[in-house]
């Protein structure tokens, strides 16, 4: 546990230590800071392919295959491309600021219209999306494991949880060797059954538009099977948050590595959507090519997919191939989700205890939650849990994303993210206000207070209220509620290169060095502090925003201290 050391020190004491997983930057992989330049020494390629790896998911074939089973082919296609259009577009933003900024979505909401305080709650919608897929992949791998190895389900369900533990441990470190390596093996194996397919039958996909599954109006299109369908898939918006916590490892973006810099966030960021839908489409018509030979209720089951997929060529070997196909895609999934979900209740924890035992301490709690809704038969339930979530997700990302798009480009908000407890206000209603009443309308909406097609389409309520009210919100309160106080310490942000400084400053209450974007000035211990020592500070009563030493609320129309372009 992190330790105070001598609680009555005087405040310009150095009073903090921290425990050795806390300490290890390896371990750690800075989750609750800014990553250093020191720390960013991936290519853009790595970083990339590393993001990607994560997409390996066998979620979104059982996603694509409840829908088209649920609405029927026409339906579900416009569903699918409705969602990840909407995916695709508020992932761009989010995508740039978090690698211009190094910082994950956390620290990203903090400055983006939810305050320092106000992003607690997201920070436990995220980890809830985390554990919510760790348990829906978990099951997925457990029904390979029981077809394949006759294992069963509930000793299954503990094996898929246990075997991600000492991946995740080491971070990004040993992350973006495993994905790096499998990446390709992946690929070859996901897509080779539609390649069999399409040879020897090729006429099965023109079939395919006429699968109604369990659809009352059959194939042809229901705009309320289009809502339904798409509020599914738009549970996988906060996939981009995952994404963001890889991206914040990108190197300062350069003019020489401009192009790759770009190609890396734009496809690792908002392009992960690209692949999540043609898997979605994939699994969608492989529940249609097994339907006749396992039933509609086991359709949508990816290791049941694959089985009859790797027949159409490799039938002596096809069950054994699915089972580590399988293995092999949660593997790489459920690594992200558990290392995500350490990074959020991190961010949770250290604000609301005023303590950090380390990140590590939160895999084994992210992952025992998903292991008890996997006992619970989570996957039993997949589009109404998922449903029911997109409506909180898509609020959460809809204010954020107004923010970045909307307020900043206007000057209602500042043209840069701060994300440091020392300058930040607790709650900005801007961001927080504009989530809480968008998620509580379109949950309303979901619970058919108005109408069936105001349940079909909640998400898309709540992703409109709440761009509309983020700006409306901003201009209310004149952006007064983002800054608290200016960074007031003489060394400067930039580098002479324009570029975050990697300038190392030692924090007064750790006595640690860390690089200057990560420090801000603390009259309360008189003198530099890190930001996570100024997170888990109790004494001080935020002191520096309302004392003698407090710039006060932030004039927007001041330059901004870091330029946003």
């Amino acid at each position: 546990m992190t330790e105070i050391v001598d609680k009555e020190a005087p405040a310009t004491a150095a009073g903090r230590t921290y425990n050795d997983w806390a300490q290890n930057d390896t371990l750690e992989d800075y989750s609750l800071r800014y990553a250093p330049k020191s720390f960013r020494r991936w290519t853009p390629y790595v970083v990339a392919t590393t993001a990607l790896g994560g997409i390996a998911y066998l979620a979104d074939f059982a996603i694509g295959g409840s829908i088209a089973i649920s609405n029927g082919f026409s339906s579900a296609m416009v569903a699918i491309l409705a969602a990840a259009v909407t995916i695709f577009l508020t992932g761009i933003p989010i995508s740039y600021y978090s690698a211009k900024y190094s910082i994950d979505m956390d620290l990203l909401t903090r400055g983006a219209g939810f305050g320092y305080l106000g992003s607690t709650l997201t920070s436990v919608i995220y980890a809830s999306f985390t554990f919510i897929f760790f348990a829906l992949e978990g099951s997925i791998m457990a029904q390979a494991l029981d077809l394949g190895l006759h294992i069963p389900l509930a000793v299954g369900y503990l094996i898929c949880s246990l075997i991600i533990l000492p991946l995740v441990i080491y971070g990004m470190t040993a992350l973006s060797k495993m994905q790096v390596w499998t990446q390709p093996v992946w690929l070859v194996l996901m897509v080779a059954p539609f390649v069999s397919i399409a040879i020897q039958e090729p006429g099965k996909f023109s079939q395919f538009t006429h699968f109604a599954g369990n659809s009352p109006t059959g194939s042809s299109i229901s705009m309320l099977g289009v809502g339904a369908g798409a509020g599914v898939a738009l549970s996988l918006i906060a996939q981009i948050g995952e994404q963001v916590d890889y991206l914040r490892f990108m190197p300062d973006k350069t003019p020489q590595n401009a192009k790759k810099w770009w190609g890396a966030v734009l496809s690792a960021g908002p392009g992960w959507v690209v692949l999540g839908a043609a898997k979605q489409m994939g699994g969608a018509f492989l529940a249609f090519y097994i339907a006749g030979s396992v039933g509609l209720a086991k359709a949508n089951e990816p290791i049941q997919q694959y089985v009859s997929g790797f027949k159409t060529f490799a039938a002596p070997v096809a069950l054994g191939l699915a089972t580590f196909f399988v293995i092999l895609s949660q593997v790489k999934i459920n690594s992200t989700n558990a290392y995500s979900g350490s990074l959020s209740w991190s961010n949770f924890f250290s604000r609301l205890t005023h303590r950090h035992p380390g990140r590590v301490v939160y895999i084994f709690l992210n992952v025992g939650i998903a292991l008890a809704l996997m006992e619970g038969g989570v996957f039993g339930f997949l589009n109404t849990v998922l449903g029911f979530y997109s409506n909180v997700a898509i609020a959460w990302i809809g204010a954020v994303v107004a923010d970045l798009v909307i307020n900043k480009p206007l000057g209602l908000s500042p043209s840069y993210i701060e994300f440091k407890r020392a300058h930040l206000y607790n709650f900005n209603p801007v961001g927080f206000g504009s989530m809480l009443i968008a998620s509580a309308v379109s949950i309303t909406a979901y619970f058919e207070a108005f109408g069936d097609y105001g349940k079909a389409y909640s998400p898309f309520i709540a992703l409109f209220l709440a761009m509309v009210l983020s700006p409306l919100f901003a201009a209310l309160t004149k952006g007064k509620y983002y800054i608290a106080r200016l960074d007031d310490l003489d060394e400067p942000l930039l580098g002479p290169d324009g570029l975050p400084s990697a300038v190392e400053l030692t924090c007064t209450v750790c006595t640690t060095a860390f690089e200057r974007p990560d420090v801000a000035n603390c009259p309360f211990h008189a003198g530099a502090i890190c930001s996570l020592c100024c997170s888990l500070e109790k004494d001080c009563h935020d002191s520096c925003k309302s004392g003698p030493g407090a710039t006060g609320p932030v004039d927007l129309a001041m330059p901004a201290v870091r330029s946003a372009d």
